[in-house]
């Protein structure tokens, strides 16, 4: 049988699961995922603004990839609110 390479799936989903039940560590993803929507639109607002808006095509793909980001920080900000609101739900039993 086959040696497992480093990074294979069921090492990713280790990682995963690790970051995902750990509330500190899930905290400190989130924080550094929020940072990444932030960096791009002040990166499109000031840095790279007018090679943006050269084309609709820019403007829509840059703009869009930021809205995807910030969705995706919406979305692991909820799940850990659901997870906040099962831990304390669990310890008041």
């Amino acid at each position: 049988m086959a040696a497992r390479k480093p990074g294979s799936w069921s090492d990713s989903k280790g990682l995963a699961r690790g970051i995902l039940h750990d509330r500190a560590e899930r905290r400190k993803w989130l924080g550094g995922m929020a940072l990444v929507p932030l960096a791009m639109m002040g990166l499109g607002l000031w840095a790279i603004h007018d090679w943006i808006w050269a084309s609709p095509w820019r403007v829509l793909f840059w703009w869009g990839g930021c809205a995807v980001a910030t969705v995706v920080v919406m979305l692991f900000a909820l799940y850990d609110a659901l997870l906040v609101f099962r831990e304390e739900r669990s310890k008041d039993r």
